[in-house]
C-alpha cells in the first residue's frame, strides 16, 4: 500500500464562517442539480414514449451496478472524512484511500443526514483514518508495478524533454 499525504481545509468541528467562494461553489452545484433534475424529466418522457428503449437502458444500468457493486474495496482501503456542508451541518464521509482529499474523489457535493439539503457543496474536511488496518499478510507483499504510460503522457515527456535539450544547447552553445 502506498503512502499518501492527505489533505485538509479548515478544520470542521471548530466555527466556520462561509466565503464568497462557498457560496458561489453552491449556487453551481444547484444549478447544476437543476440541470440534472430537467434532464431526467425529459429522459422520463422519453421513456413513456419508447418503452423498448426505456427497457434497454435500465438493463444497461442495471449491469453497470452488479459491475460496480463486484469492486468491494477492504477496509484498509477506505479513507474516512469528517467533513462540514454549506448548510453547516457536520457528516463523516469514504473515499478511496488514494485520493488525497474527498474533493480530488470527486465528492464536492452530499445529501446533508441532517437538514435534508440537496447537493450541499463541502466547505471543510479533514481525514479521520483509514476504516481498518492492513491485514499482517500484506504488509510484506511487493507493491503493485507502476502502470504504463498512456500516449499523452508519453507526447508530455518528449515535448518536456524537448525544451530541456534546446535549454541545454542554447547554454552550451552560449
Amino acid at each position: 500500500m502506498r503512502e499518501v499525504e492527505y489533505r485538509s481545509i479548515g478544520v470542521p468541528l471548530e466555527e466556520y464562517e462561509l466565503t464568497r467562494g462557498d457560496h458561489r461553489r453552491q449556487k453551481r452545484s444547484e444549478e447544476i442539480s437543476e440541470s440534472v433534475r430537467l434532464q431526467v424529466e425529459e429522459d422520463i418522457l422519453k421513456c413513456r414514449t419508447d418503452p423498448a428503449s426505456a427497457e434497454r437502458g435500465r438493463q444497461a444500468f442495471e449491469n453497470v451496478a452488479k459491475l460496480m457493486q463486484s469492486f468491494k474495496k477492504a477496509d484498509h482501503e477506505i479513507m474516512r472524512w469528517r467533513v462540514r456542508l454549506h448548510c453547516g451541518h457536520i457528516m463523516e464521509m469514504e473515499t478511496h484511500y488514494t485520493y488525497t482529499d474527498p474533493l480530488s474523489a470527486g465528492s464536492y457535493g452530499r445529501r446533508c443526514s441532517e437538514c435534508g439539503g440537496d447537493r450541499q457543496t463541502i466547505v471543510a474536511f479533514e481525514p479521520i483514518g483509514l476504516r481498518g488496518s492492513l491485514p499482517k499478510a500484506a504488509e510484506h507483499l511487493p507493491p503493485p508495478p507502476p502502470k504504463n504510460p498512456t500516449r499523452p503522457d508519453l507526447e508530455q515527456r518528449v515535448k518536456s524533454l524537448g525544451k530541456e535539450n534546446e535549454r541545454l544547447r542554447t547554454k552550451l552553445s552560449g
